[in-house]
């Protein structure tokens, strides 16, 4: 069982014919991934109990996300406005005042010592915003130490939100030594650190402990820092792009799971993913990538079917 902690969120997206409130919220996103692609996915958020979070609920619960861990917050449910361009890619105003998400204390997290879980993946938001940032930091922290799970992150930056560079660049380099596998975009990268490059803050993580870093670059593909130190390349999966709505939470969770199924979550998790060859990888990564191209050529955070990349990746 794979946990994700962090935002499900309503995404409010506007488009030239109108408005429409969608489930979304990065976590929320990649466990739907995780549950359409066949693993076991349990979400840890806090869930309204208003319209919108019911909403949430049902459509976390039709999609097999498990929520034995979630919470029913009594906030209201945040909101993310989306606002599609004419190739489909969206930009994001955010409410989120008082909302639910935000609000974690110590007590309302679960002891992962004994469970199932082989995995804990978190990001987004949720690292960056005050007063839960710091107690899902604290439970990385944790975990982390115990070496029992591996341990996950997306960087997915919201400059929008959290404005203070310094102080993100800070943020982002006392988390991402929490974790053995950190996932980050060229645009997340660009804007947090630029003037450096992409490979070299790759290198600075894995300095910081990273065991593994992904970096997605839009229609370039992605960079892989494996465990050996060796930097790959896998090209993006072409398709025509209805939307970007989810692509990145889609390509998180497709990256989870393709490693799920070779094994390499778990227990000692630095020695399972260092005994991946490079063509374990470039699958694990061509996987991923499919997984977020199918979603872009869908509107909304609409992550395929494991039948369907199946599918594809046979053909």
């Amino acid at each position: 069982m794979i946990v994700v902690a962090g935002e499900a969120l309503i995404d409010l997206v506007v488009t030239a014919d109108g408005q429409r409130a969608v489930p979304g919220g990065s976590p929320a996103n990649v466990a739907v991934t995780l549950a359409r692609l066949d693993q076991p996915v349990r979400l840890l958020a806090r869930l309204g109990t208003d319209e919108y979070g019911r909403q949430l609920a049902e459509h976390l619960s039709a999609n097999r996300v498990d929520l034995g861990w979630a919470v029913r917050a009594e906030q209201p449910t945040s909101v993310a406005v989306a606002t599609l361009n004419a190739a489909g890619q969206a930009s994001y105003e955010f409410r989120l005042d008082g909302t639910a998400d935000w609000q974690w204390t110590p007590q309302e997290l679960p002891e992962l010592a004994g469970s199932t879980a082989t995995a804990l993946h978190t990001g987004s938001l949720a690292l960056a915003l005050a007063p839960g940032a710091r107690v899902l930091e604290d439970l990385l922290a944790r975990e982390r130490r115990r070496d029992g799970r591996t341990v996950s992150i997306d960087v997915n930056l919201r400059p929008s939100i959290v404005t203070d560079r310094a102080a993100e660049q800070a943020r982002v380099r006392r988390q991402v030594g929490l974790a053995h596998l950190v996932k980050a975009s060229d645009e997340d990268l660009a804007w947090l650190h630029p003037d450096r490059t992409v490979p070299d803050v790759m290198a600075e993580w894995r300095e910081a402990g990273v065991c593994c870093a992904v970096v997605t670059r839009g229609a370039d593909g992605a960079w892989l820092l494996a465990p050996d130190g060796s930097m790959h390349q896998e090209p993006a999966v072409p398709t025509t792009v209805v939307d970007t709505v989810g692509a990145g939470d889609a390509f998180t969770g497709g990256l989870l799971a393709a490693l799920a199924d070779l094994d390499a979550l778990g227990d000692r998790p630095v020695d399972r993913l260092a005994a991946l060859t490079v063509e374990q990888w470039a699958t694990v990564l061509r996987q991923a990538a499919l997984v977020a191209a199918l979603t872009c050529a869908r509107r909304g955070a609409d992550p395929p079917s494991r039948a369907e990349v199946a599918a594809l990746l046979g053909a």
